[in-house]
This record gives structure tokens, C-alpha cells and sequence, in this order.
């Protein structure tokens, strides 16, 4: 296969993806529906992908034994995060829920300047201060003060803070390789979700999910995309595939208001609008310095 192939399979792939992860809110709204409220749907999901996992890594131990116990704990954050931005669909608005989570972007550069001691560009400064007027915008949209309203609206800002010290880690110690990471990710979002599932709701006793959804849920999302991801992210510059990313926004907005009269107002457009600027500015090149 040639780089170029290489290159536009990946594009092709990374784009796929975002499309993919904005329709990921239905399944979770379908589960609860079925009596998986609360953080059941999203433990039953993440359970079902480790479970598929587990196998493989079984087979491969060696290279997770081999492993730094810091990348390690590193990814397994990032399904903490993923884990509450799962749950923050049951209980937030689809297209807020994602644009709160894309605010990864300005928490990456509030990190890497506080501390890791990386050099912040000016234009990543830039990137910081759109986001904050976007994240206020958006919030005081209905004339309120600029907080989050409900328990979704808190996870999706969290999952997106944990994303960026996961992503953090991951860049400077992970050495996992893809399918034992795959199988940290969905475990640490599978033993979140446990943990808070029993405060979130009660037993789902008479809970009728519908366990090929839950399979082929986490197999889909939780496994292939993952896998992919971590395959494509390899061959392509990472402003691409954060700007192909951005998909999932639009993907997820447009569902949520066709399917589920989840219309933004103007307002909270305009924010939603700058949450995205934030991202696309955090992306931009810069030129190296010493």
C-alpha cells in the first residue's frame, strides 16, 4: 500500500469515525428507554466491548505486562472520560452534551502550558480565549448565568477535561499497542460506569434491553472505531484528524434535532460555533521553536 493510498484510506476512516460517534447518543437514549437508566446503559455497552476484548488481550499478555503502568493508567482515563460523556446523553441535551466535550481543545493547552512547561503559541492563547467566550456564550443563552444546568452538562465538561489529561499522557508515555489499549479504554469506562451506576439509578430488575444492540453497540463504537482510530491517527497529522473529528459535532446536532426536537437556539449556536473556532485554532500549525 502506498503512503497516498495509506493517507486517503485513513482520511476516509477518521471522517467515518466522527460520523459514526454522532449517532452514538440514539443507542444509549434506546437503552434507557429499555430500563438501562442512569449509567446502566452506557456499564452494559462498555462491558459487552472489554468482554469482547478480553480474549485477544488474554492471548497477548505478555506485551501488557511490558507495558508502563502510566500509559496504562493513562488510556484507561480516557475511557473514564468517555464513560461520562456516555452517561451525560441520559441526562443533557445530544448536540451540548458534544460541544462541552469539544472543549478538550482548551483544556489540552491550559495542561501542556500549567503543566507539562510546554511554550503555549500565541495563537493557542487565542485558542483558550474563544473557547471560555464560547463555553459562556452558550451557557447563558437562555438569559441565565453561564453554568452548567443539569448532570449531563457537569459530565460532558469533566469527560472533556479527563480527555485532555488522558490524550496528555497518551502522547508522552503510551507504548501500548492497539488492541491492549482498546480493551484498557473500554475497561476503564466499563468500571466507571459500574461505580456510579448504583447512585445514578436503581437496579434495572425489570429492565428488557435488547443485548444484540448492546453488543453490536460496543462492538462498533467501543471496538472498531477505537481500533481504527488508533490505526489512522498513526498516518495522518493530528490537525487533520481533530478537524476531521469535528464531524461528530455536526452529525450529532442534526440527529438530535430531527430525531429528537433537540434544536439549538441562536445563541447557543453562536457558542456552539465558537467551542468549534476554539478547536480548529488549537489545531492550527505554528511554527517550531526552541
Amino acid at each position: 500500500m502506498t503512503t497516498t493510498s495509506s493517507s486517503l484510506i485513513a482520511t476516509a476512516f477518521v471522517l467515518s469515525s466522527g460520523i459514526l460517534w454522532g449517532l452514538y447518543w440514539w443507542p444509549v437514549r434506546l437503552l434507557e428507554t429499555q430500563g438501562l437508566a442512569g449509567a446502566w446503559g452506557t456499564l452494559a455497552i462498555t462491558g459487552a466491548a472489554a468482554c469482547l476484548f478480553a480474549p485477544l488481550v488474554a492471548l497477548r499478555r505478555r506485551r501488557v505486562d511490558r507495558s508502563d503502568i502510566v500509559s496504562i493508567v493513562a488510556i484507561a482515563l480516557g475511557g473514564v472520560a468517555f464513560a461520562l460523556y456516555s452517561i451525560g446523553f441520559v441526562y443533557g441535551r445530544v448536540a451540548i452534551i458534544i460541544l462541552l466535550f469539544f472543549l478538550t481543545p482548551l483544556w489540552s493547552t491550559l495542561i501542556a502550558r500549567c503543566v507539562m512547561g510546554w511554550q503555549t503559541p500565541p495563537v493557542r492563547l487565542l485558542a483558550i480565549a474563544v473557547g471560555l467566550v464560547g463555553l459562556g456564550v452558550m451557557l447563558s443563552a437562555d438569559g441565565e448565568a453561564p453554568v452548567s444546568r443539569n448532570l449531563g452538562e457537569w459530565m460532558a465538561l469533566a469527560s472533556g477535561l479527563l480527555w485532555a489529561i488522558s490524550t496528555t499522557g497518551i502522547r508522552s508515555k503510551s507504548r501500548l499497542a492497539a488492541v491492549e489499549a482498546a480493551f484498557t479504554f473500554a475497561a476503564g469506562a466499563a468500571l466507571t460506569s459500574l461505580v456510579l451506576a448504583p447512585f445514578l439509578a436503581p437496579w434495572p430488575a425489570t429492565a428488557t434491553p435488547s443485548w444484540p444492540l448492546i453488543f453490536a453497540t460496543g462492538a462498533l463504537f467501543w471496538g472498531v472505531s477505537i481500533l481504527g482510530l488508533m490505526w489512522a491517527t498513526r498516518r495522518l497529522d493530528p490537525a487533520r484528524v481533530g478537524i476531521l473529528l469535528m464531524s461528530e459535532v455536526l452529525i450529532g446536532a442534526a440527529t438530535a434535532a430531527i430525531f429528537a426536537g433537540e434544536a439549538l437556539a441562536p445563541l447557543e449556536l453562536l457558542g456552539g460555533a465558537l467551542v468549534l473556532m476554539c478547536g480548529v485554532l488549537e489545531l492550527w500549525p505554528t511554527r517550531a521553536r526552541a
